[in-house]
């Protein structure tokens, strides 16, 4: 699934690639994507419009139109937004779901294969609304060790539970966290109450890190997640847990496990130095 660095990266090389452009034609073809509005209500109020500023808010992308709306566009597991100028192979094309015609000749495609993501319409005042009951921003400067630490002691969930409650904390999901925490040195079970203020630095500091770098590298790519120019991300080759059940620690040596326990999600640590 996209989270903050894949998202994040969607959104800037959108808001190059797009901002300013008018919307001319509005197609879709797999109208159980949307959310907020139909097919004919999302025609009749975005064509015409021009695209104003592209931006991230936890897992979603967000455009900012002239008319005052809102497209909010959640990819979740094979959901990508992608600008079409004719280079894009017909694999990715067929499985659009919305396509936005510009008025340039160029195409910016939705394109899910599972269909699991969502594009929602939303006045200002809706979105204000629904982002109200997302947690803090991860990479906002006021968001320091602090920060995470008053949420770690507010919780008794496993720390890695927290770390991925988008009502707590935004745009994190399970790479990442398996990431941060193994960076921290600190295993995903414990209880979040339980970290003292240095723990919390050094999760805040892993956290922080580990975004920071994929953002650099565009994202992580396995299979599904393309930037908006229909390229893969590059992070993959820097990490050091997640995925790597059975391989070496790249810390310590000992032999990196592989759970399901935390809340049925695929956890990786090494259980020599995360304690």
């Amino acid at each position: 699934m996209p989270e903050l660095p894949e998202t994040e990266t969607i959104a800037r090389d959108l808001d190059r690639q797009v901002s300013g452009a008018t919307i001319v034609a509005v197609g879709v073809p797999r109208p159980d994507v949307l959310r907020e509005t139909g097919a004919m209500a999302l025609r009749r109020r975005i064509t015409g419009a021009r695209i104003e500023h592209c931006w991230r808010r936890a897992k979603l992308v967000v455009l900012d139109l002239s008319t005052g709306d809102r497209l909010v566009v959640q990819p979740r597991f094979t959901g990508a937004l992608l600008v079409d100028a004719g280079q894009l192979d017909q694999r990715e094309r067929a499985y659009a779901t919305v396509r936005l015609g510009l008025g340039d000749g160029r195409t910016l495609l939705y394109r899910d294969i599972r269909r699991l993501g969502t594009v929602a319409l939303m006045p200002t005042a809706r979105f204000e609304r629904y982002a109200a009951g997302l947690g803090a921003e991860p990479l906002d400067p006021e968001f320091g060790p602090g920060e995470l630490s008053g949420l770690l002691r507010g919780s008794r969930q496993a720390v890695k539970k927290l770390l991925m409650d988008q009502r707590k904390l935004a745009g994190v999901g399970n790479i990442y966290a398996n990431e941060a925490l193994w960076r921290a040195g600190i295993d995903p079970s414990r209880a979040a109450r339980s970290l003292d203020a240095a723990q919390a630095a050094a999760l805040h500091a892993g956290l922080t890190g580990v975004l920071r770098e994929a953002v650099a590298a565009r994202g992580t790519s396995f299979r599904d997640y393309r930037d908006a120019s229909g390229n893969a991300g590059a992070f993959a080759e820097q990490l050091a847990v997640y995925g790597r059940a059975g391989h070496p620690c790249p810390r310590c040596g000992a032999r990196l496990v592989g759970t399901h326990a935390i809340d049925g999600r695929s956890t990786v640590l090494c259980a020599r130095c995360q304690h």
